[in-house]
């Protein structure tokens, strides 16, 4: 890793927190939603603010939905062209997460443009638009403030099959559950933050937050396929927790089974964990049960906050192995069955 320039600040030092970290805890958000009003009868809002779905779908017609999403934040590392794919990546997955093909976006950005020369900012926003023609869509324009804190994301809208649209509410008792990418890039995030982050991690978690989830079209084609959600924020056990809630099932998952990052829960055990983690499971702690003896550092691994995570996908168990081996082959190298869908209160269970 470097800095950008050295006359210039690193990009984690303007930052009170950087990735997906900076959401808001679940806790917090559900209060401040909970008496805000509903989208309304609109009958061709397929998916509003009802439940905690990826992104908003409209109807156009029989064939048609549009799917639009924003997301944004604050950097989690120091190169401004890496920030700016990394952000682009996990905005562009909420089109995925849905079923969705992602076709035109818009910049988020916020600056600080009084510390930050220009050319760190072009740079932020070069590497945006590389993964957007990665993806095949053009960054069709934005909107930009001067902030004190660094800002980008993009606003992206998508077009689906109504018919085909998948969300986090469709689990069924008895379905597998995958997961594509690897956990732990908020314990990552903690290294680099305080410049400890081992040989070559840096490229591991480039590569994964830079992955584009792009699987998530072609699983939404096959009707084994009955819920899908973006690990981001979070952790694996908030939005596991999400399904659970929108399906009313119990979910179970193998933590024996869970993929890692390479130095993940190595790191994690010497405390690089990030508020986040703290935040989130004492948001969510509650509604999941862990075995006795479960290490403290693995329960924060759970709610290790993911920026630009995999999906969580819940299918047919008949389905799950070939779709593991397509996943694979398409790139995904961790992904594999980490549990399953069972009848039961909405809760999360650890084995």
């Amino acid at each position: 890793m470097t800095t950008p320039q050295s006359a210039a600040p690193r990009l984690t030092e303007l930052a009170h927190g950087g990735g997906c970290g900076c959401k808001l805890a679940p806790a917090v958000l559900r209060d401040l939603l909970r008496d805000q009003p509903q989208a309304g009868p609109f009958s061709q809002l397929l998916v509003g603010t009802e439940s905690s779905d990826d992104a908003a779908v409209w109807q156009v017609n029989d064939e048609l939905a549009v799917i639009a999403t924003t997301d944004f934040f604050m950097p989690m590392v120091d190169d401004p062209h890496d920030f700016g794919r990394i952000a682009a990546t996990n905005a562009i997955s909420d089109i995925y997460a849905m079923g969705g093909r992602p076709v035109m976006a818009l910049a988020i950005l916020g600056m600080p443009v009084n510390k930050l020369p220009p050319e760190v900012i072009r740079s932020i926003l070069q590497g945006g638009a590389a993964i957007c023609a990665e993806a095949g869509i053009p960054v069709a324009g934005g909107h930009s403030i001067d902030s004190p804190e660094p800002i980008y994301g993009l606003a992206v809208i998508g077009l689906g099959n109504p018919r085909k649209v998948q969300r986090n509410t469709g689990a069924r008792p008895g379905d597998a559950l995958i997961l594509t990418k690897g956990l732990g890039v908020g314990i990552y995030s903690a290294a680099i933050k305080r410049s400890a982050l081992p040989e070559g991690c840096y490229a591991e978690m480039l590569a994964s937050t830079t992955l584009l989830n792009r699987i998530g079209a072609s699983l939404a084609d096959d009707p084994a396929v009955h819920a899908i959600t973006d690990v981001t924020g979070f952790g694996i056990a908030g939005h596991g927790l999400e399904m659970a809630r929108g399906s009313g099932l119990t979910l179970r998952i193998e933590a024996g089974r869970l993929p890692f990052l390479a130095k993940a829960e190595a790191l994690a055990s010497e405390g690089f964990i990030t508020g986040a983690s703290h935040r989130n499971w004492d948001s969510y702690g509650a509604e999941v049960d862990l075995p006795p003896g479960f290490p403290d550092s693995q329960r924060l691994l759970l709610a290790d906050p993911q920026t630009s995570g995999g999906l969580l996908v819940a299918c047919e168990a008949a389905a799950a192995d070939g779709w593991v081996e397509r996943m694979r082959a398409e790139g995904y190298p961790l992904a594999c069955r980490i549990g399953r869908a069972e009848a039961g209160p909405p809760r999360l269970v650890v084995a």
